[in-house]
């Protein structure tokens, strides 16, 4: 059989079972296996006679547990290598990560493996997405699990541009019509493109769209319509049933391999959104070093 021991142990099993079996005093038994008291007392408590992990109960990551949720959303969202999103993470979220301390978070929650994310995005196939234009931007809500000292679960909305990866990121404490506006907002100050078209689901918080039984068009008088109509912004739903347009997997796809650019205000940083603060956002630009940069601008 083979036994795992540590290597300052001063017992085998055999010993741990003796002591455990035996009625004797412990100064005696400590005298018969040259061993301390208190390693006697040790192993009467235990139920078994292996060696138990010396793995700390909490990691000493540089990550914090919010900032490891908000990582993991966004790889399995945008579907980034593991050096744009670390370029994206010491920008935003922590100056201090490190490349395998990210990787090992990753992994720990199961999105380690890119090309494993990618094949479980969408299996059916489809024509590629035509050339866009800077401007055209996907907007999606992610959830993000509920923290030990939360109350309730928080939302991540992101928004990519298709043509040049430009990547927006807000957190939020609901998924409300009001919120998208907020974000809609902050996009608008922050994006350096002229936006001209922005997709999104059929969420409640995006449009008054509705299906089944009660089935109705778009009546353009939702709160987000409003604002995209006065921001002279195009403002288009996803067909029905139909998750193509705004799988992230398809337009992210050439994102590992060209500039990953991410704007994320500090509410992304501090994890809880400030009410007060709507223009706290940055702008950065983080280029993987292997392909020609591709500025946006805004005309």
């Amino acid at each position: 059989m083979l036994i795992h021991l540590h290597k300052q142990a001063t017992t085998t099993p055999k010993v741990r079972a003796a002591i455990q079996a035996s009625t004797e005093p412990a100064p005696v038994l400590a005298e018969r296996f040259g061993i301390t008291e208190q390693t006697v007392y040790k192993w009467r408590k235990r139920d078994s006679v292996a060696d138990r992990s010396h793995t700390p109960h909490r990691l000493q990551t540089t990550l914090t547990p919010p900032q490891e949720a908000v990582a993991v959303a966004l790889r399995k969202a945008l579907l980034v290598s593991l050096d744009d999103l670390l370029a994206v993470v010491r920008e935003f979220l922590n100056p201090n990560a490190s490349r395998s301390g990210l990787d090992r978070c990753l992994r720990r929650h199961g999105v380690g493996n890119l090309r494993d994310l990618k094949t479980k995005a969408a299996k059916p196939k489809h024509s590629a997405f035509k050339a866009y234009e800077p401007g055209y931007l996907h907007i999606d809500v992610k959830y993000l699990p509920q923290m030990a000292d939360e109350t309730r679960r928080r939302y991540l909305f992101v928004a990519i541009d298709r043509a040049t990866r430009w990547v927006f990121i807000r957190v939020f404490p609901a998924k409300t019509a009001a919120n998208a506006r907020r974000f809609l907002r902050d996009l608008e100050r922050a994006c350096p493109i002229r936006i001209r078209t922005i997709l999104t689901d059929n969420g409640k918080e995006f449009t008054d769209r509705l299906f089944g039984l009660r089935k109705r068009t778009a009546t353009g008088e939702h709160a987000f319509d409003a604002l995209c109509a006065a921001l002279d912004i195009d403002h288009r739903l996803t067909p029905p049933k139909s998750p193509r347009p705004t799988e992230w997997s398809s337009a992210s796809t050439a994102g590992s391999k060209r500039s990953c650019r991410a704007t994320i205000s500090d509410q992304a940083r501090t994890w809880r959104p400030r009410s007060t603060d709507t223009s706290g956002s940055t702008t950065s630009s983080s280029r993987n070093q292997r392909w020609p940069a591709r500025r946006p601008c805004r005309p």
